[in-house]
């Protein structure tokens, strides 16, 4: 049965314990510049950790510091960005990258922090516990659920009341000698323990006072009953080649597309296109969207007059914002011009 007289410094006591020992080994944990900090917090934003490991080795390695940051172009931005999604996170970043080198210091209050583009409540106490020592709890989804476990409470977390409640909880957990250290141990065990399914309750560090382990219902928080429709949706892309060099557009947003990005071409985009044999097909998903995508070979008597249309070769698109529907394709292809 969970102690009835677990109180939040217990709970600080155990997680922290336990973090110390089974965390996992993540660059953005080696360190509390503030640069860095929010580098990793924007990039895993909807995103898992061993995705973001490498995009966040090369991004720091490209923009060491905001000021390298808020001096690069935006097409480079977004090619380092390539295949991580949520193309509007890195122009948020480089938005708040100016505004910061602008102001001559990075922020370092809660209020400063969630005034910059891209930054909202979850963000801004992670940055400001983590690299500035700040008491403010950080509730995202492993959070609530977290929360929802250990109070055993059936609420809806999509409601405003809820999440306002949950935070209190967090906040009430939370050591404020060690903020930094907290909040990540609370995510680490959303992450890694207190799965959404089939929850490692044997190996949590709060089970003895984990409400709904005692309940039963662990695996039936938190409750979600809000639920949004997923759209399928069925689209073309055409590869045309010229040699070792695939045509790419770069068009405005669309299906399955990010505008400024560079893709394979629809058959809207090209209507004098001979459309060819199918090379394969894949899916691509985008929030409640699911896109079925089918790539066949086509053939072009002229290319359209438009800097929205350029030949590339494999050694080219490292260099440019390639979207993830263009990578899934050119893997399709026989000769793979992407890695």
């Amino acid at each position: 049965m969970p102690s009835d007289r677990v109180t939040p410094p217990k709970i600080a006591h155990l997680l922290l314990a336990w973090y110390a020992r089974a965390h996992r080994d993540l660059p953005w944990r080696r360190t509390s510049d503030p640069y860095s900090v929010w580098v990793s917090e924007i990039m895993l934003q909807q995103t898992r950790a061993q995705a973001v490991v490498p995009y966040y080795q090369r991004f720091l390695a490209r923009f060491p510091t905001v000021e390298a940051l808020a001096a690069a172009p935006e097409e480079e931005v977004l090619a380092l960005w390539s295949g991580l999604g949520y193309y509007s996170r890195a122009r948020n970043l480089l938005r708040a990258a100016r505004a910061i080198h602008a102001s001559g210091a990075f922020p370092s209050h809660y209020a400063a922090l969630r005034a910059l583009p891209g930054v909202g409540d979850y963000t801004a106490a992670a940055l400001a516990s983590i690299a500035f020592g700040l008491p403010h709890a950080v509730v995202d989804g492993n959070v609530l659920r977290v929360v929802a476990r250990i109070a055993n409470d059936p609420s809806e977390i999509a409601a405003p009341g809820t999440r306002a409640r949950f935070r209190a909880i967090a906040q009430s957990w939370l050591d404020p000698r060690r903020p930094g250290a907290f909040n990540q141990a609370l995510m680490e065990l959303g992450a890694t323990i207190c799965l959404p399914r089939n929850p490692l309750c044997p190996s949590c560090p709060l089970e003895s006072h984990c409400a709904a382990r005692a309940a039963g219902t662990a695996a039936l928080l938190p409750v979600k009953l809000r639920k949004t429709e997923l759209q399928r949706i069925e689209a073309v892309l055409l590869l045309v080649r010229k040699g070792r060099r695939i045509l790419l557009h770069r068009g405005p947003q669309g299906v399955a597309r990010v505008a400024g990005f560079w893709n394979l071409p629809a058959p809207e985009d090209l209507p004098s296109a001979r459309v060819g044999p199918r090379l394969g097909e894949f899916r691509h998903s985008i929030t409640h969207h699911r896109y079925i995508l089918t790539v066949h070979d086509a053939r072009l008597a002229s290319v359209p007059r438009s800097p929205d249309f350029r030949w590339f070769t494999s050694a080219d698109l490292a260099a440019v914002p390639l979207s993830t529907t263009a990578r899934k394709a050119l893997k399709l292809v026989p000769v793979q011009p992407v890695q």
